[in-house]
């Protein structure tokens, strides 16, 4: 056997969408990149949607676009992948990580209410593994410190409290209480990188909820702006004969998607909820293989929400990190890659130059320390998981 932890799902579907859009002679941000934000604002009944070029820039134009910045706090998981937080730093302001609560993967309510302090922004939730985290909770938060919200730009003051932003870069598809994700938080920001569940090779896209005194159309234009150097017009727009000239609204960025990204996304977008279904598959199997061992997966599906199924997040109860880190090396063994989710940020040398200390941190560590994720992959065949099932309870010895 040799099992891939995530390979792209490419189909013929997505090589002719992509030798169209070569064919069509336009291939950056053109009219199937807007043609993909259509789908996705349709699909998470949002008013619209800009696609970029990852879910880190939608983290970081979303933070510009709420004027963000130096003497400002931002609150997030110690849990999660270096986006989620590097971001706050780019832009100016303070990362501040919370921890998470015992044996849960997603930010702790309480911790965020101990941390709001009057320099406090916002708060990036983590969807984790597909599940879409209780930004209900966040919001009951924003709402109770009002009082301590001190607003420095006009978005800020619409709002009238902390923002409350979603790192949804596992969560397309995914719903909870019935609303689907990209239509909770303030803000989500979305990732169809390679391994993601619906791929356009690297990219992401932004969505929002309505903001009462903001017009969605300055939301849409203000994000687009940041993301191709504060240009007027995009390519598009200037190739047409005689409307070369442009301005430079702001000194933006570039980090726009390409027509070739959109059409791997619009492709996959045909495709998406049967590779959904397949996922629930997978995951159903390895949840019968493991039930009643000492091998507890995370639970995609809840009376509140319906994940999209995007890791399968097993953490092996009773062992430590050095056993985690043998078992793995048994399943490469075996022929079948694994990967962990996530090793605490306040693990790393960049954030220990911060400051930041995992000892701080008990809970993220202790679910890092025994934490195995799984292949969860739609090019998974009925054979393979049951291998990777069998594999895993057999070097684990249960």
């Amino acid at each position: 056997m040799n099992i891939k932890f995530s390979p792209p799902d490419i189909t013929q579907a997505e090589i002719d969408e992509v030798v169209d859009t070569l064919k069509s002679g336009w291939i950056t941000t053109g009219p199937k990149t807007g043609k993909f934000e259509r789908e996705i604002a349709r699909y998470c009944n949002t008013a619209a949607a800009v696609c970029l070029n990852s879910a880190t820039a939608g983290l970081e134009l979303i933070l510009r676009f709420l004027g963000v910045g130096a003497g400002d706090e931002v609150i997030t998981s110690a849990y999660t992948y270096t986006a989620s937080a590097s971001v706050i730093n780019h832009v100016g302001a303070k990362i501040v990580l919370v921890d998470t609560d015992k044996d849960d993967f997603y930010i702790s309510a309480d911790n965020v209410r101990k941390a709001i302090t009057d320099k406090t922004k916002a708060i990036i939730g983590v969807d984790f593994a597909g599940v879409v985290a209780d930004y209900d909770k966040l919001y009951e938060i924003a709402k109770e410190k009002k009082a301590l919200f001190t607003p420095s730009s006009d978005v800020q003051k619409a709002l009238g409290r902390v923002a409350i932003i979603a790192d949804a870069a596992h969560s397309f598809g995914a719903t909870r209480c019935g609303k689907r994700s990209g239509e909770i938080a303030d803000f989500t920001s979305f990732s169809f990188h390679a391994v993601k569940n619906l791929t356009t090779a690297e990219g992401g896209a932004v969505t929002w909820r309505d903001i009462a005194g903001i017009d969605n159309e300055y939301i849409y234009s203000q994000i687009k702006l940041d993301s191709l150097h504060g240009q007027s017009k995009d390519a598009l727009s200037k190739m047409k004969a005689g409307a070369w000239e442009y301005d430079i609204k702001l000194l933006g960025y570039k980090c726009n998607m390409t027509d070739i990204s959109a059409a791997l996304g619009l492709a996959q977008f045909n495709r998406y909820e049967g590779m959904l279904a397949r996922r629930k598959e997978i995951i159903a199997t390895y949840n019968a293989a493991f039930a009643g061992t000492s091998i507890r997966p995370i639970a995609h599906d809840t009376r509140d929400s319906i994940g999209s199924g995007h890791l399968y997040i097993t953490r092996i109860l009773g062992i430590d990190e050095a056993r985690r880190n043998e078992i793995i090396t048994k399943m490469a063994q075996a022929g079948i890659a694994t990967n962990v989710h996530y090793k605490p940020l306040a693990m790393f040398e960049g954030y220990k130059a911060l400051g930041f200390n995992i000892s701080d941190y008990p809970n993220a560590y202790d679910l890092y320390r025994n934490e195995i994720t799984l292949p969860l992959h739609t090019l998974l065949t009925d054979e393979e998981v049951a291998y990777v099932a069998a594999k895993l309870k057999e070097i684990v010895g249960v």
